[in-house]
């Protein structure tokens, strides 16, 4: 179902894109349609259920109108013509790849990478076929230099998942532009709050909305936006068929999720700010990387191309892996836990946790060192988080 343009601000949008063709009367909030297949009055209605026009009310594998109203949202907070929900951000991001790539198909993607991703393009999709050339997304000069004749796609985080790198979206977008390639970016660190990726050129967007879409670690879900003939083919070739679909239930909770983002988003950036302005001036902390400090090495790219900067946070402790240890085991509010985006504050350490899959020369290579800590700051008072950090962090101080 392509989405129609919503004339309304952001939050807004965010509150009411979706809704739109409910009734004037009724539930003020859209229901569940918390049911695996739909009934149909006679043998022609069926037919006609069967085509596009009907999809959503027929088997729940096809669709389902609360997905519909998700998706309409997600559209509207993205600016893509049509979305498509999943049942988890690797579902979002396994489906968009088989809908584009085939056996022989060559695709260019940074190397610092959610390590589930690195591992579905390095592995899952080798076997297929696919090969995947990795390259340092900070210098657009090597996608351009890692480009073939069989580059059907370039792949990128901005922010990058856990060094928070950023990619220039906009110099990325136009050299595969000028070769005719499709551009995929996972836009789960930045939300649609943080920066819109399709005002810069790129075709395909996606999230994890487990995350900051949702906001409240109850939901694993996904969702890929883009244009309306891609999110045809991607619905109808790839999901239906293998079935990573979203439930009900979850679409529904992700868009209740989804009207608090621009608040909530605003408070994770405040709070995000104070907390990595604090960790940068601690004697236990080697680096802080964070795009919304002037320190960060890509701040002025993160100024253009961000309207905000996030709630997440990543620092290099003195003392490598041993000091994450003792920081981990000290926290008293922050919780030790992987995931991100949650009202809470997670804190990690990926070699040892989401990155400790990929090899350790890859995680050298894409810059996740033994002593990286990924942060990602909830809504509590940020005085709370930093006290907690601070009590932790003199244990680590070399």
């Amino acid at each position: 179902m392509t989405s129609k343009p919503c004339r309304y601000g952001y939050a807004t949008k965010a509150i009411h894109a979706g809704e739109e063709s409910l009734p004037r009367t009724g539930p003020l909030i859209p229901p569940i349609y918390q049911n695996s297949t739909f009934r149909f009055a006679s043998a022609d209605e069926c037919v006609i259920g069967f085509t596009d026009e009907g999809s959503d009310s027929v088997y729940t594998r096809w669709g389902n109108p609360t997905q519909s109203v998700l998706e309409a949202k997600i559209a509207a907070l993205e600016g893509s013509e049509d979305a498509l929900a999943t049942a988890s951000g690797m579902a979002a991001i396994s489906t968009a790849l088989l809908t584009l790539l085939e056996c022989g198909d060559h695709i260019v993607a940074m190397d610092s990478l959610y390590s589930a991703s690195h591992n579905l393009l390095n592995e899952d999709l080798s076997r297929m076929g696919i090969e995947t050339t990795f390259i340092d997304g900070t210098d657009t000069n090597e996608f351009e230099q890692a480009i073939r004749t069989n580059t059907k796609a370039i792949y990128i985080e901005s922010p990058a998942n856990p060094t928070l790198k950023l990619v220039d979206i906009r110099a990325c977008a136009e050299i595969a532009q000028s070769h005719r390639i499709t551009t995929i970016i996972d836009n789960t660190f930045a939300s649609p709050c943080g920066q819109q990726p399709i005002a810069l050129g790129i075709d395909i967007v996606l999230h994890s909305m487990t995350k900051y879409l949702s906001g409240n670690g109850t939901v694993i879900a996904g969702v890929i936006a883009a244009s309306a003939e891609f999110v045809e083919r991607a619905k109808t070739q790839v999901l239906r068929n293998f079935g990573g679909v979203i439930s009900p239930f979850n679409a529904w909770l992700t868009f209740h999720g989804i009207a608090t983002l621009p608040l909530r988003f605003a408070r994770h950036c405040d709070n995000a700010h104070q907390v990595a302005t604090f960790l940068q001036s601690h004697p236990a902390i080697e680096w802080v990387g964070y795009p919304g400090l002037p320190s960060h090495p890509q701040h002025q790219l993160a100024k253009r191309q961000m309207q905000s900067f996030g709630g997440m946070v990543a620092f290099e402790l003195k003392g490598g892996v041993e000091a994450g240890r003792q920081l981990v085991n000290s926290i008293r509010l922050c919780s030790l836990a992987v995931s991100l985006g949650d009202v809470r504050t997670l804190i990690c350490h990926p070699a040892s946790t989401t990155h400790l899959h990929i090899s350790a020369e890859a995680r050298r290579r894409s810059g996740i060192t033994d002593g990286l800590v990924r942060l990602s700051v909830g809504l509590e008072n940020a005085e709370d988080i930093i006290s907690d950090l601070n009590q932790a962090l003199p244990l680590t101080a070399v």
